[in-house]
């Protein structure tokens, strides 16, 4: 899973890179905060941010709101890292969109619950993410039902892609999920009552 560690301090920005990296992460480091955003924006996989508050350009709380206010659909876990331990500085951070924090100096330990935390909101994000794309090509098979349909008007077959005719029942079942269980309706049950009881006159 690919992590960002945004700190202008290279010495916790290098710790929290090579622990990121014992735990298989794929990670990238930044020294302010505009360049985080820039990585941000640009991210085309689930990511696990860790942000220092303080720092040059943009703080850690301004890259949480731009995130939430320009990529809400993005799939990334935005962690504070600070020394405020003050309620009022955490609640702040986390109205910014923040969705967890880590207070310096930072416990490995707790680093790693944190962190696995973070890891399965976004793999549930991800499934939930395919999982709705498999429902939206389901929905766009069962929408092709729905456009022009050449049948003949005769026996009501219907003209497939390869252009070979077809009973309209195999047609629907190619293209949906869609079962038949056959049987006759009441005016056709009187229309073949009607020419076998003729048939049957001497």
């Amino acid at each position: 899973m690919h992590a960002l560690v945004a700190d202008d301090d290279r010495v916790t920005a290098e710790i929290l890179s090579r622990t990121l990296k014992r735990w298989e992460f794929d990670v990238a480091v930044v020294s302010n905060g505009a360049e985080a955003w820039d990585h941000l924006r640009a991210a085309t996989v689930p990511t696990l941010a860790i942000l220092d508050w303080m720092m040059p350009e943009m703080d850690g709380p301004e890259v949480c709101r731009r995130v939430r206010a320009e990529l809400p659909l993005a799939n990334m876990y935005l962690m504070l890292l600070t020394a405020r331990e003050a309620r009022g500085d955490l609640v702040t951070g986390l109205n910014a969109g923040a969705d967890d924090y880590v207070t310096k100096p930072f416990d490995p330990e707790e680093l790693r619950a944190r962190v696995q935390v973070g890891v399965r909101i976004l793999t549930l994000q991800k499934n939930l993410a395919e999982r709705v794309e498999e429902l939206q090509a389901a929905l766009s098979n069962v929408k092709q039902l729905r456009g022009l349909l050449p049948i003949c008007s005769y026996c009501k077959r219907i003209r497939g892609d390869d252009q070979y005719w077809q009973q309209l029942e195999g047609y629907i079942a190619e293209h949906s999920d869609a079962q038949f269980s056959h049987g006759i309706c009441p005016a056709c049950y009187a229309a073949i009552s009607a020419e076998l009881d003729r048939g049957s006159e001497p």
